[in-house]
């Protein structure tokens, strides 16, 4: 657990400060390797033809990264739209709506479809090759192709990375910061790829959206707990009235408290301790990777706003 600060929000490493401009107070959390990956990315990046930045469908905007989009500002950009097979169908629709009236140019996948990731490529060139016709440079002249991947922690890089790549060069797992080090990718004779560490916002808004980091995994739960952020989410699906705590969890009622809801949810999977307690651990740990796999229902956090 974190330690409990006035905002009742438990979070070790985030620091909370009172910013008058603003009713709330906001969150401010950048650790040391995070100021340091971006400097490298600053570093590397006139060695690139274009930036691919990932996102999270689940939040198309927050998991964007305004310092990350101060400094590729001048260079070609593709924003990757990720995991929209966990987020609502709807919203996705929403949201492609949304970005295409913005200038960056935008594309929205699942990872794991290898179909939706090859359109990534071809993107991409489609881009690079526009950019080098509008700075009057000939397109085809044999040259190679540099992509640079940045985005949150476990926003899918590696993934989609593995999956251009057709073999496994870069580490995934479902929890954040696995990737370390900046490396190139060979792909093929005429494209390479680099990989970058996960970098976080240094300013998050409010309590409201360092949670839905929290739920998607961008932030570690060892950094505000196993309680914490399945509380968040499990509130969240019983105002929602999700259909899967039924029909997975047994829960008869939404108007249950979180604590009632987590006590029957635990009695009805004999999540116990020996003296017939519930195992709340257990709870925790189950409705927290139940909710990342999409077995809770897709859901999108952040509404598109048309």
């Amino acid at each position: 657990m974190g330690r409990k600060n006035k905002n009742n929000l438990e979070i070790e490493g985030i620091e909370l400060t009172e910013d008058r401009t603003e009713e709330k107070p906001t969150i401010t959390w950048y650790p040391g390797h995070m100021a340091k990956a971006l400097r490298k990315v600053r570093e590397k990046l006139k060695m690139v033809d274009i930036v691919l930045e990932i996102r999270d469908a689940r939040v198309p905007l927050i998991s964007g990264n305004d310092r990350l989009q101060d400094t590729v500002a001048q260079k070609n950009r593709l924003i990757i739209v990720n995991k929209i097979n966990l987020a609502d169908p709807e919203e996705n629709q929403k949201w492609e709506e949304w970005f295409s009236k913005e200038e960056t140019p935008y594309i929205f996948i699942n990872s794991l479809d290898k179909s939706s990731v090859k359109k990534i490529f071809s993107k991409a060139k489609e881009l690079v090759v526009k950019r080098k016709l509008e700075n009057g440079a000939n397109p085809n002249l044999k040259k190679k192709i540099r992509m640079m991947f940045i985005g949150l922690p476990n926003t899918g890089k590696s993934t989609i990375i593995n999956r251009l790549v057709g073999r496994t060069v870069a580490r995934a797992a479902d929890r954040p910061g696995l990737t370390q080090n900046q490396q190139w990718i060979k792909v093929d004779g005429d494209i390479e790829l680099m990989d970058t560490p996960g970098i976080m916002p240094p300013r998050i808004k409010n309590d409201e959206e360092a949670f839905y980091l929290c739920a998607i995994h961008a932030i570690k739960d060892d950094i505000v707990g196993e309680e914490e952020v399945s509380s968040f989410v499990l509130s969240y699906l019983l105002k929602n009235k999700a259909a899967q705590l039924t029909e997975k969890y047994g829960l008869e009622n939404f108007n249950l408290s979180v604590p009632e809801a987590f006590e029957e949810i635990g009695l009805n999977r004999k999540f116990l301790r020996k003296k017939g307690e519930v195992d709340y651990d257990r709870v925790f740990t189950m409705i927290l990777s139940d909710f990342r796999k999409g077995e809770l229902g897709r859901w999108t956090f952040e509404k598109a706003k048309l």
